[in-house]
Parts: structure tokens; sequence; C-alpha cells
């Protein structure tokens, strides 16, 4: 398993509309697994292995990740920010951060106003994400030659390997990104067209699939991303949604799609047949790119494959390697095995 190459992914810098601190890295592996790639306005990357027939199969594995964006630096040198994507507040507090200015990358802090002075009142309410400034500790005027609104914030945080599973910012979703690469290094021979799309802006509303779904006009959207393992003290059996070590997890749905009843089956059907190991999962709230390519066009059977993730949307997101072996298993064997074609809704699914 290459988790040298995980490694280097999650440990890239790159927030949503700001994905060029990966884009080169992406751009190269898609090369070395054999895609003539290219890139749109958006951002996308595009990579293109031709098959044997002319249905298209578009895997898509978005590259940004959740962060911030400088709003505004005062006289002390504190910056205030915009969040990109979902946070719980919860998880900043203390954290390390990168900003990421024209002429360098500066280390910072989380800070908020200390316990030690809030009042009773501020005392019983949450921390919101605007409670929180970043301090890069230099004086404001230093800062303010630095910094400009607009420049990108990400965690600071490096990947760490932990029992048998690995740890580290940015999982969601550089995984899927992953996952494709390693999928097509592993397919040898493959009846389709494979359009391997790293995709932009997933976390602030699945904008670079949808730009992408519509200039490629897939027959088939397979959305590559992490879905919850909230198989946690404190969770019900029923809540877990998925369960780490338990296997990849083939999407039925989510809050923004509806996976295709007869792809849905298919790579049930590939799972038991290649004994990969595999869990079903139903999502209810949130989606993936899925959700993009399913607006594109009625010709375009949609469906995801999901790695569980524990702790989502934080620093120490967790993954099982088992179940990064399981999902590139069962990828390699669907792009090998499908025509990519006869899921058109009717009587016979």
């Amino acid at each position: 398993m290459n988790l040298k190459l995980l490694k280097a992914l999650v440990e890239s810098h790159a927030v949503s509309g700001r994905e060029e601190g990966i884009r080169a890295l992406i751009r190269k592996e898609l090369v070395a697994v054999g895609c003539k790639v290219s890139a749109d306005a958006m951002g996308n990357l595009i990579g293109v292995r031709k098959g044997k027939n002319k249905a298209k199969v578009m895997l898509a594995g978005h590259m940004d990740e959740i962060g911030f964006i400088v709003s505004h630096v005062d006289k002390e040198g504190f910056l205030r920010f915009q969040p990109c994507g979902g946070f719980d507040p919860r998880t900043l507090m203390s954290q390390r951060v990168y900003v990421h200015t024209a002429k360098k990358r500066l280390l910072g802090v989380m800070g908020a106003k200390p316990i030690h002075v809030l009042s009773e009142e501020e005392m019983k309410k949450p921390l919101k994400v605007t409670d929180y400034f970043v301090d890069l500790g230099l004086p404001g005027k230093d800062v303010q030659k630095l910094v400009d609104v607009g420049d990108p914030i990400t965690m600071a945080r490096e990947m760490e390997e932990l029992g048998n599973c690995a740890t580290s910012k940015a999982m969601d979703n550089r995984i899927g990104v992953w996952l494709m690469i390693e999928a097509l290094r592993k397919v040898k021979r493959h009846n389709v067209d494979i359009y391997a799309v790293a995709t932009t802006q997933e976390e602030v509303g699945i904008r670079g699939a949808m730009a992408a779904a519509r200039d490629v006009h897939p027959d088939v959207g397979l959305a590559l991303d992490v879905t919850i393992a909230c198989d946690t003290p404190g969770a019900e059996a029923k809540d877990h949604i998925t369960k780490l070590g338990a296997g990849t997890a083939i999407k039925i749905m989510d809050g923004a799609s509806i996976s295709n009843p007869k792809l849905v089956r298919e790579l049930r059907s590939l799972a038991k047949k290649r004994r990969i190991k595999f869990q079903m999962e139903i999502l209810p709230r949130g989606g993936t790119d899925a959700g993009a390519i399913r607006q594109v066009t009625g010709q375009c059977a949609v469906g995801t494959i999901s790695v569980p993730l524990r702790y989502v949307h934080s620093t120490v997101e967790t993954v099982h390697k088992d179940d990064l072996s399981a999902s590139v298993n069962l990828l390699a064997a669907y792009l090998e095995s499908t025509s990519g074609t006869g899921y058109v809704l009717g009587e016979n699914l």
C-alpha cells in the first residue's frame, strides 16, 4: 500500500478555490498511471485513459480541504478569517495553522479569549468560529506587510500511523484522490474511457465536479470520498453509519444523491465475488461529488465508493488501512469489468 503517496497528499495544503498547492503533485501521479492530463478554468485536473468502447466513466475525488481565508488584519497583527468549508468550532481550540502569503508560509496559532477572563454569561455560550483569531507572533506592522486579505489558512498537521490506522488533516478528501490514482495503477485492461478528475471546491458546494461533468458528459459518475465512521463511545450501533476496519463502503444514498440501484448491485456483487470486505452506507446528511454529477444529465448513473473515516472535519481524521485496500480493490475491479452502459432506469432494475 502506497502510504508514502497518501502522506504527500494529506500534508499538501489546498483550501477550496486555492488548490494550487497540490495540483502539480496530482498531475504528476496521474501521468504516471497512464493518463493524459488537462486542466479547466475551475482548476479541475482531468486525466483520461482511453478504453475499447466509447462509454465514459468519470471518477471524482475532490482535492480541496476545509480551511479559512484571511478576512481582516488588525493593527496588532491578529488575523480574522472566513471559513472555507464546514468546521466544528470545538476542534479549533489551540491548533497550529499555516497562513499562505505571497511571500512565504507563516506558522500561527488559533487563539480565543482565555477562560480566566470570561464572564459567567460568556462561559455558558459555545464558541463560534468567529470567536477565534490567528496569532502569528509578529509585530502588527510586519504582519500587515506580509499578509493580505484573501490569503488562505490551513491546519498545520502531519500524517502519523496509529496502530492499524493513519491519522491526519485533509483525509477528507485526499483519500479519494489517492484511491483514484492507486486503482488506476492496479488496472491493466479496461473497456471504458476513464476520466479521472481531481475536483475543486467540493467543500463549498460541489462546484468543480459540476463543471467537469458538464464537459465530460459521462455515462457513469463515481464519486470517491470518505464517509462517517461513528463507531465510537456514546454512539448506538444504529448511528454508526460505517465502522472502521469493516471494509469499503458502497453508498446507497446521502443528502445530495441516491445511487443508481443497478450500479449499487453491481458493486456489491463484485465485492462478494472478489471477496472484498464491504459495508453498505446510508448517510443522513452531507453529500459527495456524485450530487453534482447527477445534476448534469439524466443519462448518467451515479454512485459513490466511500472510505470510512473517524473524526471528520478535524485535524485527526482517521482511516483504517484495511478499508483503504478494500476500496482500491473494489474500484479497480469495477473499472476492469464494466462496460459503462445499461444503467437506464426501467423494469430491468
